[in-house]
């Protein structure tokens, strides 16, 4: 899978965590499709697919043996360098630490884990 196919992953991933989790509804931002998604977003999406996909491959596939919230806690901190890597100044919600992400955001970092970890077999 390419770089984009990989950040488009995410996305979709991403939105549909957002439809499943997210209590009530959803700020339009965090469901916009991927045509309407901005440059750094798709970039970011793009930078914690690889990452992700690298951990799995690395450790040859036993990520699956990890908690669900093992793998959201992965990719929390991969989001937030991005946040710091593409604003001087970002939200303190763009940046928070996984305790104090909302149950709902916590659930979709490890959808999102798992769609990677399966779309690689």
């Amino acid at each position: 899978m390419s770089l984009v196919e990989g950040a488009r992953l995410f996305r979709e991933a991403w939105i549909a965590g957002v439809r499943r989790h997210f209590p009530g509804e959803p700020k339009p931002g965090y469901v916009t499709p991927w045509d309407g998604t901005p440059l750094w977003e798709r970039e970011a999406a793009g930078a914690v697919y690889a990452q992700v996909r690298q951990f799995v491959e690395v450790s040859g596939g036993s990520t699956a043996r990890l908690s669900r919230e093992q793998k959201g806690r992965f990719v929390a901190p991969c989001w937030t360098a991005q946040m710091y890597k593409h604003f001087e100044d970002p939200k303190p919600g763009y940046v928070a630490g996984w305790p104090d992400l909302p149950a709902w955001e916590r659930e979709t970092d490890a959808d999102i884990f798992e769609a990677v970890e399966k779309s690689l077999g």
